[in-house]
């Protein structure tokens, strides 16, 4: 079974059959698992896939790495925009080298410094006074319904791409809105005060083409570059664009550089801070359970409490821990017992887990299980839920907080050995289950995770009561699709894909045998009920699955409830907390890769060549 964890599931890779004789236990029908209720659907064009033009990083992580670095610096160096080209280009390739990327991708980042120097003026632009400017070549264009007027694409809300959803929301918000490639109502709009500031998507060669035109015009104007240049199904970093349109003066989390928090609530458990913090281990078991505390993981529940904390915390929570050492030293050791808390739940659930699942292996060394044997490793596991509580119980909250965290740990406990009891029941006597199942489970078993994490720090906080329901919802979504990216991930590893056969619920198996059609389809039923089949090596079984497009509809699935998560923010009304979940969510899946000029660029190109007038696509209107 998988307990809400990707990255260490990925790192256990050798099984072995539970030891020992397991006496008969109930088993439960999967009848009785609910099916889980699905978030209204993405556009399928949001997971399409294509590299990058040359010029742009490669990969999402190497591409927000640059865009924290670009952060960092403007925190320790400020910016007051507009900003000439010298000072963009010197910032830019300090940020490359911060990143660790090649100065070709210099435009890039100069593209990116800009639009980050403009990020405080943006925000202070009420909604109603800016204009999203999106290009037609975002949307799917073989099959686009939408006509086009004087002014640009008139959408149909067809539900192909993200030029809808972009839309919807900026228009919610107060945005007006033109999907056209440039057009003399955006300046018109722009003299006359009706526009006061610019969000835009739009292709490099139109930004460097308008970048003088912008500069001149002085007003807040961000742009998302495109990945591609040719205009034809374009992508884009969707959560770049989401995080520009929600930008917003009263959220302060624009200032709380995520990458650096991250790094430090790592360092929380190098084993000198854990010593520190807990006090010298006491023989065997604590020794052994300090060591399992600080090996491996990424952290991601610790800095999930770490960041919500820093969101709701009286004073400028947008700044750096560091600023507040000298006033707010309780205030930091509080939030530090209380991530390492969580993380003392979430590891002993990966030692119980190891036991339940006879996993020798995990992070690439034997488990607590493997090394020691089951009974020292389940006296560990139970030691650290110990340790959690007893850090709860010492965080220097006052009474009434310190119970109701006790009594949060305590039922999101409760919920996980739920969710986890239902499927070793299954486990017993495999039967298969409907996609829909398995994602209920793993609700069940997944979500509590990160929920205790936000509630914690809310409580620490002192504002659980007005963001309660917000946070257990966002948790909601955000395990799902933690659970979700884990397999798609296991599907690039032979083992991690084998596994799948070992009676473990994996909702990319369970899409593929409910979609596949003849041998392919009486090899995944068998599997996905548990039971083994001849033809199911990886490759068959990766090949059946891409034929069915269970991958596709997976990562579908995936977005659905990365956008779940953020619609259930919709009821907050704390800004910053608001902005800060949206970024942690980019932040957390931004790893997950589902497998030259545009044509009109080229012939404006030819156009101005042979001394033909510019086209209205090239105007210097095309701001974005």
């Amino acid at each position: 079974m998988r307990v809400g964890r990707p990255d260490e599931d990925r790192a256990k890779r050798h099984t072995v059959d539970s030891p020992g004789e397991v006496p008969a236990m109930s088993t439960v029908d999967p009848a009785t698992i609910a099916l889980a209720i699905l978030p209204p659907p993405v556009p399928p064009a949001v997971i399409r896939s294509r590299p990058p033009q040359a010029g742009i990083p490669p990969t999402k992580a190497d591409r927000d790495s640059l865009r924290d670095a670009v952060r960092r610096g403007m925190t320790h160096d400020r910016a007051v925009p507009p900003l000439g080209m010298e000072e963009l280009r010197r910032r830019a390739t300090a940020a490359l080298a911060e990143a660790g990327l090649p100065e070709t991708y210099l435009d890039y980042a100069v593209v990116t410094v800009n639009n980050e120097s403009w990020r405080d003026a943006l925000a202070a632009v009420p909604f109603e006074r800016r204009l999203l400017l999106m290009p037609k070549c975002l949307r799917v264009e073989n099959r686009c319904p939408a006509p086009f007027d004087e002014f640009g694409l008139l959408c149909k809300q067809c539900g192909l791409c993200s030029i809808q959803d972009f839309q919807a929301e900026a228009e919610r918000l107060g945005y007006a809105v033109l999907v056209a490639e440039g057009s003399a109502l955006v300046m018109a709009m722009v003299q006359t005060g009706t526009i006061e500031a610019i969000v835009g998507v739009s292709c490099m060669a139109v930004l460097e083409k308008t970048f003088s035109h912008v500069q001149a015009a002085a007003i807040p104007a961000v742009a998302v570059p495109l990945l591609q240049d040719d205009c034809i199904d374009t992508t884009v970093d969707v959560d770049w664009v989401w995080d520009y349109i929600h930008l917003e003066a009263a959220d302060r989390s624009r200032r709380l550089d995520l990458g650096g928090l991250h790094d430090t609530v790592k360092t929380w458990f190098e084993r000198p801070a854990l010593d520190r913090l807990m006090g010298p281990p006491v023989g065997h078991a604590e020794e052994i359970g300090r060591e399992w505390l600080a090996v491996g993981g990424r952290r991601w529940r610790p800095f999930l409490a770490a960041a919500v904390f820093q969101a709701l915390r009286p004073g400028d929570g947008g700044e750096n821990d560091a600023e507040h050492t000298d006033h707010d030293q309780r205030s930091i050791d509080a939030i530090q017992r209380i991530a390492v808390a969580v993380e003392c739940f979430h590891k002993a659930s990966l030692v119980h887990d190891d036991i339940e699942d006879g996993d020798l292996e995990r992070y690439g060394e034997p488990t607590l299980c493997g090394a020691h044997g089951v009974p020292i490793a389940l006296n560990v596991g139970d030691l650290l839920i110990g340790e959690g509580y007893r850090l709860l119980a010492e965080s220097g909250l006052d009474a009434d907080r310190i119970r109701a965290a006790v009594r949060e740990a305590a039922g999101a406990q409760r919920l996980l050995c739920q969710g986890q009891g239902a499927e070793l029941a299954w486990s017993r006597n495999p039967s298969q289950l409907a996609s829909r199942q398995v994602l209920e489970i793993f609700r069940l078993k997944t979500s509590p995770a990160f929920d205790v994490a936000l509630q914690l720090a809310a409580i620490g906080a002192g504002r659980a009561d007005e963001v309660s329901d917000a946070l257990r919802a966002y948790s909601e979504a955000v395990g799902i699709a933690y659970q979700i990216k884990d397999d798609l991930e296991d599907m690039l590893d032979d083992a991690g894909l084998v596994s799948n056969v070992e009676s473990r619920p994996s909702v990319v198996l369970a899409l593929a045998a409910e979609r596949a059609r003849g041998d392919d389809r009486e090899m995944l039923a068998a599997i996905t009920a548990g039971k083994p089949h001849p033809a199911a090596t990886p490759d068959r079984l990766r090949e059946a699955i891409r034929t069915a497009k269970a991958d596709e509809k997976a990562a579908l699935l995936l977005e659905s409830y990365k956008e779940q998560a953020v619609r259930a923010l919709e009821g907050l009304s704390d800004a910053t907390l608001k902005g800060l979940l949206r970024r942690v969510l980019a932040k957390m899946f931004n790893e997950l890769t589902f497998e030259g000029y545009c044509r009109e660029q080229e012939a404006k190109v030819a156009r101005e060549h042979h001394g033909e007038p510019q086209s209205a696509a090239a105007s210097p209107a095309a701001t974005a």
